[in-house]
């Protein structure tokens, strides 16, 4: 059982007049405890209570510990089944309860959640320290990693080399006192992952600009300023609207706005929600992060904590990352530089000659000249993508089409939160197949951002069909009306699908390798692939419904639509290169050089100057500061994987389109070797065996992005 997943997620009943015997009788169960009953053993919300998850967490601690006792106290010879197999199955109750309460610390967030995450996160990395550094049981997994790789096929191979290169990678092969600053370094790392949850939501949260008046926003639609004040409301009602900071650094109103004063507001209240003087700044945190990374790193031998963390990925090492980030901004900049140069003059026509164009204007601006040039504008399409119909007739339909899926509604299984909603998956055949749930409207008790996850993973051993969810974070319609959502929030629901698609359409023995469970720079690509159903037109057709009438889309006004989508896109290229950036700076320092707290900002400035990005107008997609991928989640030294897989989705797209977009038979292929293997076998190999490529091609991503020819 992998714990470090994990760290990524005694009531009684009693009656006045009931005698003491009875009273004893109705001490409730903890559910959490308990195998469901609900179907496909999903988590049963209508019985489970926030008092239950510190006492299961206890339980499902201490029987982790008891199997991996008896593995360790086991007289036999150690063997496959024995100790790797055994090994994999010891912390299934643990992974259970976890799944189900870290869904809810990220998505429904409450202080009780909140107080019982602190006190939680120590007992698991003692835990996994405990596992990581337990000598008598690498002993046994190293006897049979060098009696048996060899001669184990498959699955099985796999799996003891995932499971011995694990204790390796975590130390276990260290010295006793390296091993004892390693635990420590764990213990402090996971400490600060969860003060950094809090205060990063805490100050998301808090960012919120009030609005006094209508008036001022003025250019936004009526939904929008509808959901300014019903976000006001739930807020506290300071003012009678209010701007709500979403997790990146530019703002999707920033687009509508027409007060420039309250452009400017949102803005820096969004690049500023960590870095100020009061409790919200964030630069210790990741100072101390960051230091801690690289002496684990230097623990295990490595220069810093970017070449031990790209090891067990695609890209190996910084430099072939490097290599990668370098080809791309060199044709990047220029692009850039003229995009800037055409919507300042494009302002100044109204503005006057001396008008500077600020990063809170370029949205703004852009959106105008998209406007004139290509006579289209968001208001103008936004009607057509409704959340529902988007889900239903555009993300559902298109795996329908490409994979035989269908997807029936449950009302009958309990959620954590009335906004969500249930479906059952089959296959082509009719077989069950998965539950996926979808969380889609924001709320205040839910952190930035889209991701998948599962409250179980698929595993043919245990007998286990996976229980998916995504969640997004939407504006929500007041009652009776239908959510609107952009282009981009269309695109997004389609990404999250993807990864959905990863985890229902997985076929693997070993819950430890199934699913999503690979490398980063391979993990992202069903996701970024699944986005380029959203334009082919016949899905596109079947989903952008006007919300009034239902009517589809004219095709005068689609054609404008799509033909929009790549405008200005240096943009969305420019700021994730710059985050990716970021993120490969600071991963790539050794300990004694990362910054201190108050010198944080200024290596971000040189980091991003170094590679020629720091440019105003076009900053990181996430600051350091607020940056949750690479200080809250998995992301560290990672976040290249974006533009990485956006390399292979955009090759696989090409094989799809040749083979016919929607063609049942490309997407078996396509299944077959890719979405149902996990991490069962080589992911390039994987990737080779469906596009017959040797190699990715980068041009792809340029082209795609309409920045190449």
């Amino acid at each position: 059982m992998k714990i470090q997943n994990i760290l990524m997620t005694f009531a009684i009943s009693s009656a006045l007049t009931c005698a003491v015997s009875s009273c004893q009788q109705a001490q409730r169960e903890n559910p959490l405890l308990q195998e469901s009953t609900l179907p496909y053993g999903a988590p049963d919300f209508s019985k489970i209570k926030t008092s239950d998850y510190l006492p299961a967490f206890e339980t499902a601690i201490q029987q982790n510990r008891d199997n991996i006792a008896k593995i360790v106290d086991n007289a036999d010879s150690a063997t496959f089944e024995n100790t790797i197999v055994a090994y994999e199955e010891s912390g299934r109750l643990l992974d259970r309860v976890s799944r189900v309460f870290f869904a809810l610390t990220e998505a429904d967030r409450t202080p009780e959640l909140g107080e019982i995450e602190k006190k939680v996160m120590p007992m698991l990395t003692e835990l996994e320290n405990e596992i990581s550094f337990n000598v008598p049981l690498f002993e046994r997994i190293r006897k049979v990693y060098e009696h048996d790789k060899d001669s184990l096929q498959g699955e099985d191979k796999k799996l003891l080399e995932e499971t011995y290169k694990e204790f390796v990678r975590k130390g276990a092969l260290l010295p006793d006192n390296k091993k004892e600053r390693m635990k420590a370094i764990n213990l402090r790392i996971s400490d600060l992952q969860q003060q950094w949850g809090d205060l990063l939501l805490e100050a998301t949260n808090n960012a919120v600009v009030w609005v006094d008046s209508k008036e001022k926003l003025a250019g936004l639609s009526d939904a929008d300023i509808e959901q300014c004040k019903k976000d006001a409301e739930s807020r506290g009602g300071k003012a009678p609207y209010a701007i709500v900071i979403v997790n990146t650094t530019q703002q999707p109103l920033l687009t509508s706005l027409d007060n420039r004063d309250l452009r400017r507001q949102v803005y820096e209240a969004s690049i500023h929600r960590t870095d100020g003087t009061g409790k919200f700044n964030t630069y210790s945190i990741v100072s101390e992060i960051a230091k801690l990374r690289a002496e684990q790193a230097e623990l295990m031998g490595y220069p810093n904590y970017a070449a031990y963390s790209l090891e067990n990925t695609m890209a190996k090492t910084p430099e072939n990352v490097y290599a990668f980030l370098k080809n791309l901004i060199a044709n990047y900049k220029p692009v850039a530089d003229a995009e800037t140069k055409a919507i300042e003059e494009f302002a100044q026509k109204t503005e006057g000659p001396d008008f500077k164009l600020e990063p809170y204007d370029r949205f703004y601006y852009s959106a105008k000249m998209k406007s004139q040039m290509l006579n289209i504008s968001d208001d103008e399409v936004k009607p057509y993508f409704t959340v529902d119909s988007v889900l239903i007739n555009g993300v559902f339909y298109a795996a329908n089409r490409v994979y035989g899926l269908t997807f029936k509604p449950r009302t009958d299984i309990p959620t954590y939160h009335p906004d969500m909603k249930v479906f059952e998956v089959f296959d082509k055949d009719g077989k069950q197949k998965a539950l996926f749930y979808c969380d889609y409207f924001r709320r205040p008790t839910k952190r930035g951002g889209a991701w998948m996850d599962g409250f179980a993973k698929q595993s043919r051993r245990y007998g286990q069909l996976p229980i998916i969810f995504n969640v997004c974070n939407n504006a929500k319609a007041p009652e009776g009306k239908p959510s609107l959502i952009t282009w981009d929030e269309v695109t997004t629901l389609f990404h999250e699908f993807g990864h959905a698609l990863h985890g229902i359409l997985s076929d693997c023995n070993y819950n430890r390798l199934s699913g999503t469970s690979v490398a980063r720079d391979f993990v992202e690509m069903p996701s970024q692939f699944n986005e380029s159903f959203a334009s082919i037109p016949e899905i596109f057709d079947h989903y952008a419904l006007h919300c009034e009438t239902g009517k589809p889309m004219p095709a005068e006004l689609k054609e404008r639509m799509l033909k929009s989508i790549n405008f200005h896109s240096a943009y969305a290229l420019g700021e994730n290169l710059a985050a990716t950036c970021l993120d490969m700076a600071w991963h790539m320092l050794p300990s004694a050089k990362v910054p201190t707290a108050d010198k944080a900002a200024d290596f971000e400035t040189e980091a991003l100057q170094q590679v020629g990005l720091l440019n105003s107008q076009i900053p990181p997609r996430y600051r350091t500061s607020y940056f949750n991928h690479v200080w809250g989640s998995g992301y560290a030294a990672g976040y290249y994987s974006y533009l990485w897989t956006e390399v292979l989705a955009v090759n696989i797209a090409d094989v799809f389109a040749r083979r016919g977009a929607l063609d049942p038979a490309t997407g078996s292929d396509f299944c077959q070797k890719v979405l149902s293997r996990g991490n069962t076998g080589d992911l390039m190999q994987m990737f080779t065996d469906f596009t017959g490529m040797a190699q990715p091609d980068v041009s792809g991503l340029l082209k795609a992005r309409g920045l190449g020819k």
